[in-house]
């Protein structure tokens, strides 16, 4: 079997990506909202799956992000290959890659800028300035070869890890100071594990000196999230996860049901490494050891322990559209998927910038029997979907691949 090339081009990532999008503009298709609207009934049971949790933990949503960071990733080997071989320069890449940075970290700043606020909101949350923030990076290390790449994500995770367990655990002082804040109650972890705390780790704490240097509309002191800038560094390592996964799909001399058996066995792996991680140690009788957590999973602040989680599960995801395209050639059933996935960028900026309004006019324009009182907020979520797959429908006709 000859290795993938830039010619051959792998419908499954199209697909995957094209399907991580969908879920994220779906905006949880009003499971969330049907759940508060009737307890104990199966959205209940659905709901945990389509919301991020509280602090600790994993759901289906929460591997929105990690996923599409992940196929970044992915994409780069493929790009950077075809670059080389229309004859463009290693300079010429990295000052490709470098406005790249710079234009994401601008665009997830206008994101965070909202329509009331009447400065420039310097926050690097969002996805696309996190994306940003370590491309450059991305770029140079994936130059280097898949063994740097390893390397490289092994030296961030265990640094992150020492930056992390370096910086004191919390005083009754710094409790006192978040006590009663929405979210910090599920948010406060015991013993060892109170190094990754809500607002009071060592992330939060380089916040409130950077985001502080730069012009705000007033101090900032924390994030409602615990969402914070430095997040970008570990998940620098899932976007090399992704790079390495990307050039053994384009070099690999294995067949394409050996490519998914690694990608599944590897995913695997992952998952149980990353649960090991976050296993709760109980307290031992007659011993000064207290319950702790070695290394909880915390998606909002981007612990190591979630970044090998969430790679485990992207991955086996990952198999699964390798599996039903490459192996099963099942092309015609991901061909809605693979509409949104050529045109990432573009279905996010317009569920961002645009949900509402779109939301807003199916109201103008529909009959008041279009949207039924049950159904209401899976009828406007999905109406609003449909209408950004057509968006994307539209320039997948056109031959319109919007890129950055």
């Amino acid at each position: 079997m000859n290795p993938t090339t830039t010619n051959s081009r792998l419908l499954s990532l199209d697909a995957f990506r094209g399907f991580i999008m969908l879920l994220m503009a779906s905006g949880g298709f009003g499971i969330v909202q049907m759940a508060a609207a009737h307890p104990g009934s199966i959205w209940e049971f659905l709901k945990p799956q389509f919301a991020h949790q509280a602090w600790q933990g994993c759901s289906l949503w929460d591997l929105i992000q990690p996923s599409f960071m992940f196929m970044v990733g992915v994409a780069v080997p493929f790009s950077y290959e075809k670059r080389r071989e229309h004859g463009q320069s290693f300079f010429g890449m990295a000052w490709h890659a470098l406005t790249r940075s710079i234009l994401l970290v601008a665009l997830g700043v206008l994101l965070a800028t909202h329509a009331g606020d009447k400065h420039t909101v310097f926050l690097f949350t969002n996805v696309l300035a996190q994306i940003g923030l370590g491309y450059f990076l991305l770029f140079l290390f994936s130059r280097m070869g898949w063994e740097y790449m390893l390397s490289a994500i092994i030296l961030i995770l265990a640094g992150y890890t020492w930056f992390f367990i370096d910086h004191p655990l919390p005083s009754s002082q710094d409790l006192a100071a978040i006590a009663g804040m929405k979210g910090t109650e599920q948010a406060m972890l015991p013993g060892f594990a109170g190094h990754w705390n809500i607002h009071t780790n060592a992330a939060a704490a380089f916040d409130r000196w950077f985001l502080n240097l730069l012009p705000q509309a007033q101090t900032f002191q924390h994030n409602p999230g615990g969402y914070q800038t430095l997040n970008f560094i570990p998940a620098l390592a899932t976007m090399l996860g992704g790079a390495v996964t990307g050039e053994f799909l384009m070099r690999s001399l294995k067949t394409e049901r050996g490519r998914f058996s690694t990608l599944l066995v590897t995913g695997i792996l992952l998952v149980v490494a990353g649960t090991a991680l976050d296993f709760k140690i109980l307290p031992v009788v007659g011993t000064q050891l207290d319950q702790y957590t070695l290394l909880p999973v915390v998606k909002r602040i981007w612990t190591p322990s979630w970044a090998i989680l969430s790679g485990g599960w992207v991955l086996i995801l990952l198999s699964v559209f390798y599996w039903l395209v490459e192996v099963r050639g099942m092309r015609r059933l991901v061909y809605p998927l693979v509409v949104v996935g050529t045109n990432s960028i573009v279905i996010y900026l317009l569920h961002s910038l645009c949900a509402g309004w779109i939301n807003e006019n199916l109201h103008k324009h529909l009959p008041e029997t279009a949207f039924p009182a049950y159904w209401v907020p899976v009828i406007e979520r999905c109406g609003v979907l449909f209408v950004l797959w057509l968006v994307c429908w539209w320039l997948y006709k056109q031959k319109a691949f919007i890129k950055l």
